[in-house]
């Protein structure tokens, strides 16, 4: 089976050179590289990008570049159009059709090749999965919290709960789970062109498992990279 790492980041951020910035002396898009390069069942390892900073680095650490065009790189632009390009370009350069696809993010690098062994195993063991994800637990922020404005200005529950009794204790609360968006294994059978997948992110498909997590996240503030750099140091 054609098992294939496609890492993802662009050069124009609001942080500039997130996707580089030194993370403990080393680019910060080097640990989903290396996670990738350490996971055994990967067979092809992609790297798209419009940076040619981004494209040189991983291309020293065994990533094939993929230049991703102008009109797939601006901050409007949706990632899934670009993980199609990258796809695509597989199929026509390479003659390369992706069984399994692994997408991972440039700027997370809380992420570990035990959890992608395990979505990609569980794939190989059920068809029927369409992707499988990280998830963390998130009570404090479950949606029957959530609030939205009325037409007046003043706050309403963002559900109707009709007649429903809500708890005000979040641990009464059925669970709730958040993806962790670091990465997603994805089963191309039934994933990637799905019509019908669970929105908004409907590339998933709609038979999504969790590989559950205690935290993962993505670099979008210096905060964030000390944020990493001891999650780097707590869990590797």
């Amino acid at each position: 089976m054609n098992i294939v790492a496609l890492l993802t980041g662009r050069g124009n951020n609001t942080l500039k050179n997130k996707n580089i910035l030194p993370i403990l002396g080393k680019p910060l898009i080097s640990y989903p590289a290396n996670v990738a390069k350490n996971t055994s069942l990967i067979t092809h390892f992609y790297v798209s990008s419009d940076d040619d900073k981004i494209l040189d680095i991983t291309y020293k650490l065994g990533f094939k570049k993929i230049k991703r065009p102008e009109v797939l790189s601006s901050s409007t632009a949706r990632h899934i159009d670009a993980i199609f390009h990258a796809v695509e370009y597989m199929k026509k350069n390479d003659n390369i059709t992706p069984d399994i696809l692994i997408v991972f993010l440039a700027n997370s690098a809380t992420v570990k090749s035990e959890w992608i062994e395990k979505g990609i195993n569980d794939i190989l063991n059920d068809s029927s999965i369409s992707a499988e994800v990280p998830v963390y637990q998130e009570q404090d922020h479950h949606p029957y919290r959530a609030k939205r404005l009325n037409k007046e200005g003043s706050l309403e529950a963002f559900f109707d709960f009709a007649d429903k009794e809500i708890s005000t204790n979040r641990q009464e609360l059925e669970a709730c789970y958040f993806l962790g968006h670091n990465f997603w294994v994805l089963n191309m059978k039934n994933s990637l062109y799905s019509k019908n997948g669970q929105k908004p992110w409907t590339f998933l498909g709609n038979n999504i498992k969790p590989i559950f997590v205690d935290a993962c996240f993505d670099v979008h503030t210096f905060d964030d990279i000390k944020r990493t750099e001891k999650w780097l140091k707590d869990y590797k």
